[in-house]
């Protein structure tokens, strides 16, 4: 938490030894996880990948089903190591592998008895579905799959609304991510109607993204050829992005914003070409 990854590890090496000598395997695979976590926050994903593995052993050598969220959060981060890695066969199966699972699971919990399982652990099930859909439509996205990102981001965005309510932090990312895949297939009006309300529902509740939210509303609008509205909301944006000082999305949208005028000049000068060779068919005719 105090960005000091390297004092984190030798603490955590010390930590597994005692685990290791005291024999605690409670402690071993807590400690494996944590490891895990850090070497993949860390970017070291060939590590990470390691501990995950060690740890899902362990779980799954303590009589933990393949069902249990634990297993299924490991293998999604799994799924997220291997697409980051471009091996996308083991990607694919690692996230097709969590839906599938859970899909499954929630069916049969959906048919108990609260007194057996609690609202709030079908809910838990429920959510990391949601996480699931995510992750797997963004890397659909990534791999030039918008219409099957499409897909995950609704069953996604219901889930999240569903439990989590509109307002909450995840369901406004997801409602503009769902508006991200709808433009990438030229679905320019259905995915302003998503990215509009997702831009007065960040507005709102303060969202840390808000500048995120509007940048995307600006590029929809772009692409909508309304370019007054979309500088408008790029300039908002960029003051938001200012604010958090979030360098990425500063330099992205000042891109952007050169790119909305070269746009502007361009299509000026197309409207132009087009008046004239209307001009020229009218003097042949007559």
């Amino acid at each position: 938490m105090k960005d000091e990854p390297e004092e984190a590890e030798l603490i955590l090496h010390d930590a597994l030894r005692l685990a290791y000598q005291s024999g605690n395997k409670k402690a071993i695979t807590y400690t494996y996880d944590l490891m895990a976590n850090l070497a993949f926050i860390r970017g070291e994903l060939e590590n990470a990948e390691k501990l995950f593995k060690a740890t899902m052993s362990y779980l799954l050598g303590g009589g933990m089903k393949q069902e249990d969220n634990a297993i299924v959060e490991i293998s999604l981060k799994l799924a997220s190591i291997y697409a980051a890695q471009n091996r996308q066969e083991f990607a694919l199966a690692g996230y097709e592998f969590c839906i599938s699972t859970l899909e499954g699971k929630m069916e049969r919990e959906d048919e108990l008895a609260e007194d057996i399982l609690s609202v709030e652990e079908k809910a838990d099930t429920h959510l990391l579905l949601g996480m699931c859909l995510d992750a797997y439509a963004r890397y659909l996205l990534c791999t030039k799959q918008p219409s099957q990102a499409q897909k995950m981001y609704e069953k996604a965005l219901k889930i999240s609304e569903e439990i989590q309510g509109e307002t909450h932090p995840q369901t406004i990312v997801l409602m503009n991510d769902l508006a991200t895949s709808l433009d990438a297939q030229g679905h320019f009006d259905e995915a302003f109607t998503y990215v509009q309300r997702a831009s007065e529902l960040a507005r709102e509740t303060r969202h840390p993204e808000l500048h995120m939210v509007l940048s995307n509303l600006a590029a929809i609008l772009m692409h909508r050829e309304r370019y007054p509205q979309a500088k408008e909301i790029y300039q908002e944006a960029l003051k938001q992005a200012e604010l958090k000082k979030d360098e990425v999305s500063i330099q992205h949208i000042r891109e952007e914003l050169a790119e909305l005028s070269r746009k502007k000049i361009m299509d000026a000068r197309r409207r132009e070409d087009e008046k004239g060779t209307s001009l020229q068919n009218n003097l042949r005719k007559v």
